[in-house]
């Protein structure tokens, strides 16, 4: 027989109690993981409830394989096996696969991917034929985001998501009947229409609901605050035949409303199922309790929350604490110092997490990273020297230093577009192997070669010239901001993304962190700061970033210091853990304030950051930052700034280190250092 007696009073409860709804209210760091399994373990072993009557749904595959395994490990291979643990996609499929029949489809349909979906969207778009130009990705975004709402072809001009005043609604209307009736012709559905379709059949065969309320008498909703109101709804059918719902969740780390999710479904649990019993568990088993004290002050304030407070037997002198930087260079600086110095101690990096707002904060952290040759891995986002538009720049660097460099010379020869297609190119490389001269030789030599494109070719060629001229005579910065403004890279980047403006702004901010960068190396000298040397260096970084892809099984697991942004990090836990950007118009976020957007989840953002510490919470704030081009003033983020007089964190000045001589100022970090770091 299994045995609770690890457990917690409120664990135990929450494992034993099994009949009628109940909301588990699991605090960050409480252990849900092992008080669900030992509830499923408890239900086949103590109450003699059959294995295929008990269905536990999660968010992700690793979630539901890590579940699956400590079930087995409770009860064993022969008690486990006809328990279904899966993903409410997984279950949707496995609905499908047996009465999506009932829907007018065969039963081997087949699922198509992202490729597919855009190529009947561009199909759906000539058919349209309205003369304008429409973003595929952004109508199959829409239509996705229409799916999730429960929203369906038909019903889409008449429900409130459609704007007659939008041409894209317009089009997105034609687009969207048009794919679905492609698809069904098909005998194919997208990942949208897994839960979409499931709830279909649910609501339109209740036969279908009972059959499958009644095989699954008891079921488990993990990370309930997540659910969408498609999956609610979901549930709701799946226990028309009994009240036996269990989910677990935590309304303080509700933080992913831009996929949909709804924090009302686990609000107003009560009111949906009548009579439930609500369990707490806010015994925290990961943090110390400063870092907790700190955590329950900065979520006590939001509204509409259920009141719990986490609390801990591990206790701790060691306040948080917020270091105040000069900008994000010095900022990123004495990050990568204090880190290569913990690894120098023989501490794991796989225990250290940098978390941010946004990633659009890592790009100097990046390079001060490598600078001290510490390894890192992004998670849940691209390694800066990854994004096509800094590959795109370190490629116009390569051909000016080295014209030979013929990969970096195609990528950009017709980026931004000059009218220089296929085929032009393979005039000239054919002419190149003929005359064994390089591309770039070619082009130069022979611009009469094509009488329309050998002209925009030759300018390319002298504009190449010139930028060898000038990044001779200007500092790096300059030459490569001249650069940027004569291929007008930016324009580019407008009419690429022009109906998608984050990823406009998103891919200006990369151009400028990267221009930075540049300016940067360039302050560090004479002798380093030329052309040649950040050439050598960038071409170090894309060798590197090859080397810590994730090809190689090994990278996984690897000794790195972990850099991923707050909605990453929601589930993992570390030793130390830096939250940094700690400000104003960072945390919250600018536009979340400026369009009157909930500040709530920006706190709750705030709260999943610093419930990730185990040991040591350190934030950051930036004095001053360079925002649209211009130094800005910052201030400390007003989640943290009233809790300074509550003497829940220690701030403490990084930039008085400037003001000490080199001697001081390294004996006053040493021993800085060393108190800080003396219990990790």
């Amino acid at each position: 027989m299994i045995s609770l007696q690890k457990l917690n009073p409120e664990q135990q409860k929450a494992a034993t109690t099994v009949k009628g709804p109940v909301l588990i209210l699991a605090g960050a760091g409480s252990g849900k993981t092992g008080t669900l399994t030992c509830r499923i373990a408890y239900m086949v072993d103590h109450l003699g409830i059959p294995g295929s009557s008990i269905l536990g749904v999660s968010f992700t595959n690793k979630a539901a394989m890590e579940m699956k395994e400590r079930v087995k490990g409770l009860l064993g291979h022969q008690k486990s096996k006809e328990i279904t643990l899966c993903t409410f996609h997984s279950l949707g499929i496995k609905i499908l696969k047996n009465e999506i029949e009932k829907l007018g489809y065969y039963k081997n349909f087949t699922i198509y991917d992202t490729g597919d979906q855009i190529a009947l969207i561009r199909e759906a778009l000539r058919s349209f034929r309205s003369g304008k130009q429409f973003d595929a990705q952004t109508i199959l975004s829409k239509i996705g985001f229409l799916k999730n709402s429960g929203v369906s072809a038909e019903e889409f001009p008449h429900s409130k998501h459609f704007d007659p005043e939008d041409s894209y609604d317009d089009v997105t209307e034609y687009c969207y009947i048009y794919y679905q009736e492609k698809l069904k012709f098909f005998n194919a559905i997208d990942f949208d229409d897994i839960l979409f379709l499931t709830l279909k059949l649910l609501n339109q065969h209740p036969d279908v609901a009972e059959l499958y309320s009644k095989k699954f008498r008891y079921i488990m909703i993990d990370e309930y605050q997540d659910t969408n109101p498609l999956q609610f709804q979901i549930v709701m059918k799946l226990t028309t035949q009994h009240n036996n719902l269990c989910v677990v969740g935590d309304d303080d780390q509700s933080i992913y409303s831009f996929r949909g999710a709804d924090i009302r479904n686990i609000l107003d649990f009560e009111k949906n199922f009548p009579n439930a019993t609500i369990i707490k568990l806010e015994q925290n088993y990961r943090s110390t309790m400063p870092i907790l004290e700190l955590a329950n002050q900065v979520i006590k304030d939001n509204k509409n929350r259920r009141e719990k407070t986490l609390w801990s037997q591990q206790k701790s002198d060691d306040l948080p604490v917020l270091w105040s930087m000069a900008d994000p260079d010095h900022e990123s600086q004495i990050l990568a110092e204090e880190i290569a110095r913990y690894q120098s101690e023989g501490k794991p990096l796989s225990e250290v997490a940098i978390l941010y707002r946004s990633h659009t904060l890592n790009g100097p952290l990046e390079d001060q990273l490598r600078i001290m040759q510490v390894p890192y891995k992004i998670i849940g986002g691209q390694k800066f020297y990854e994004k096509k538009e800094v590959k795109d720049l370190m490629a116009y660097l390569f051909i000016i230093l080295n014209p030979r460099d013929e990969l970096s010379l195609r990528r950009i020869l017709n980026v931004p577009s000059r009218g220089i297609g296929p085929s032009t190119l393979s005039k000239y490389l054919e002419k190149a192997r003929e005359t064994k001269l390089s591309l770039f030789r070619a082009f130069e030599t022979y611009p009469e070669l094509d009488s329309k494109r050998g002209p925009l070719i030759f300018q390319f060629s002298k504009m190449i010239r010139y930028f060898q001229k000038v990044f001779k005579e200007k500092s790096l910065d300059q030459a490569l901001d001249e650069l940027i403004q004569k291929i007008d890279y930016n324009s580019y980047i407008e009419k690429q993304y022009e109906r998608t403006p984050k990823q406009i702004q998103r891919r200006k901010n990369d151009v400028n962190q990267f221009l930075e960068s540049a300016k940067r190396f360039a302050q560090r000298g004479p002798v380093d700061g030329n052309l040649k040397n950040f050439v050598e260096k960038l071409l170090l970084q894309d060798s590197q970033t090859k080397k810590d892809s994730p090809d190689e099984e090994e990278s996984t697991i690897a000794n790195e210091v972990s850099l991923m942004t707050l909605h990453s990090s929601k589930g993992l836990e570390f030793d130390l853990v830096y939250l940094i950007g700690i400000e104003e118009e960072t945390l919250p976020h600018k536009k979340i304030i400026q369009e009157g957007g909930d500040i709530n989840e920006e706190r709750r953002l705030c709260y999943v950051g610093i419930t990730r510490a185990k040991k040591k919470l350190i934030m950051t704030y930036c004095k001053e930052r360079i925002l649209y081009g211009k130094k800005q003033p910052r201030h400390p983020s007003r989640f943290i700034s009233p809790l300074k007089e509550k003497k829940l964190y220690l701030e403490q000045d990084r930039t008085t280190f400037g003001h000490l001589n080199e001697e001081e100022a390294e004996k006053y970090k040493q021993d800085f250092f060393s108190n800080l770091m003396k219990d990790l």
